[in-house]
């Protein structure tokens, strides 16, 4: 969620200016990096997926869906990098309500269906952990069911933000919430409980995994432990993605909407969120290239060991006789 005023400051209800001119320019240039890099990363991963066989199991339904994020959030990028150009030329927005609300509606898809992906990617491992006796159809179909409604709660938020925005806005000239205007008060907190709750939920659930699994790794021998490592590193690359991008940037959007609407009347505090939240709002973007370090994490639960594949023992073993006969 982006709280931007209409001018190069803004004004807070206990009189409080924050210097914004700075924001156009550096989303510019970090939204163009992460673009390049986000490309680079999700090709490699892509190309990666391409040349070795696969199985269909949960692990590689959800990571599919993940790529679709990151594809979205791509798509984004060059678009975002547009209105921050516009608004760094002209103090208005040009291209109309339905560009604005296309734009920023593949942000939110971007960022929270890959926060509830990463999450049913940690649900996942952790069933795989504590039900491994639970047949692979069953999983399938039961990722295919839980990603439908992830897709169904993502596209709904999504657009809820946008709209709300139109609905609060007085104006065409602007394309996201102004924090500073008190009738935008109510639409600002609304925006700011849906996001918290859309981080909230995944980030307790992959926790509640994460710890289930390291409590029932823990009761096990030697040789499970070794068995279920990839689970683990897999677990903690989700996590750390967590940590690194989603954590902090919600912490400090906490901090930044509350000062800037007046609920907290710290001129301190609302600078230094200010200051911060480019820089949050970035690392948080930066997820799309993490995302292919949890396609190499899961690459022992989507790919297959070519060694048993059905009837590579029978050509393993021709190749030994033709080695054998041949001179």
């Amino acid at each position: 969620m982006d709280l931007m005023n209409n001018t190069a400051a803004i004004q807070t209800p206990f009189n409080c200016t924050v210097d914004i001119r700075y924001r156009f320019t550096y989303f510019q240039i970090s939204y163009s990096v992460i673009f390049i890099c986000g490309v680079a990363s999700n090709s490699m991963a892509l190309w990666r997926v391409w040349l070795m066989p696969w199985t269909l199991t949960s692990t590689a339904v959800y990571m599919a869906n993940l790529a679709v994020v990151d594809f979205f959030f791509l798509l984004s990028l060059p678009l975002r990098i547009y209105y921050y150009n516009n608004r760094s030329h002209s103090m208005t927005w040009a291209p109309g309500s339905v560009f604005c609300q296309l734009t920023f509606a593949l942000k939110y898809i971007s960022m929270y269906g890959g926060i509830f992906f990463l999450a049913c990617i940690g649900l996942d491992r952790y069933i795989a952990v504590t039900r491994p006796v639970l047949r692979r159809p069953k999983q399938v179909h039961n990722a295919y069911v839980l990603s439908t409604t992830m897709w169904l709660m993502v596209l709904a938020l999504s657009f809820a933000l946008p709209f709300m925005h139109s609905s609060a806005s007085d104006s065409r000239n602007t394309c996201l919430l102004d924090p500073s205007l008190g009738h935008h008060q109510t639409f600002i907190l609304a925006a700011l409980g849906l996001v918290s709750a859309a981080f909230m939920l995944p980030a307790l659930v992959l926790l509640f995994s994460y710890c289930r699994v390291l409590r029932v790794l823990g009761r096990m021998p030697h040789r499970g432990k070794s068995r279920h490592r990839r689970t683990l590193s897999l677990i903690y690359c989700v996590l750390g993605i967590f940590l690194l991008c989603f954590t902090p940037y919600h912490s400090n959007l906490l901090c930044y909407t509350l000062t800037h609407v007046g609920v907290v009347p710290s001129c301190g505090l609302a600078k230094f969120a200010s200051a911060l939240h480019p820089v949050m709002l970035s690392l948080a973007s930066a997820n799309c290239c993490l995302n292919p370090l949890v396609y190499y994490c899961s690459s022992s639960q989507v790919h297959k060991n070519p060694a048993k594949q059905p009837g590579s023992s029978f050509n393993f073993r021709r190749k030994q006789l033709r080695g054998k006969i041949l001179p």
